[in-house]
């Protein structure tokens, strides 16, 4: 499977459930959940950006390509199945609801991916802890050469 394919449907279904679940939540209650939106928009950047940071860490390959694909799939599967989870799960909603999570809410989810996984590019591959170079023969310095024991005046006795 593709890489960004992965990493987009991926991110995609992390964010639908998030954005059900407080859909779900604001049924209860529809004003107090200020501090659960931004503790879920907090968690959903620190997925992308642990993610792409790992990614950058294991030096993979076309990172940028990688996560900007998956990023503009994320954003309109996420609002796909978002409509599909609160339609099952919260008020029946119907068909009406897919033009503003496409739109929107699409490239809002690819926002929350995109911005974060390329802070997580950058930081990733700089998380890697420095191996020495190997020192080229003519480049080492020279050996002091150690200092031979002299064998001493008197023979050892056996026992």
């Amino acid at each position: 499977m593709r890489p960004w394919l992965t990493r987009g449907l991926g991110m995609a279904l992390l964010h639908a459930a998030a954005d059900t679940a407080l859909a779900k939540a604001s049924v209860y209650e529809p004003t107090g959940l200020l501090t659960t939106k931004i503790v879920v928009i907090a968690l959903l950047v620190g997925a992308a950006a642990l993610w792409s940071a790992i990614d950058g860490l294991l030096h993979r390959e076309d990172l940028g390509r990688t996560w900007l694909i998956a990023a503009i799939v994320s954003g309109p599967v996420s609002g796909i199945l978002y409509v599909i989870g609160r339609a099952i799960f919260v008020d029946q909603s119907g068909t009406s609801e897919l033009w503003p999570a496409l739109t929107g809410g699409a490239a809002f989810t690819a926002l929350l991916v995109l911005v974060p996984a390329g802070l997580g590019m950058i930081v990733g591959p700089r998380l890697r802890p420095a191996r020495p170079e190997p020192v080229e023969a003519a480049e080492r310095p020279a050996r002091k050469p150690s200092p031979r024991r002299r064998p001493s005046p008197a023979p050892r006795h056996s026992k």
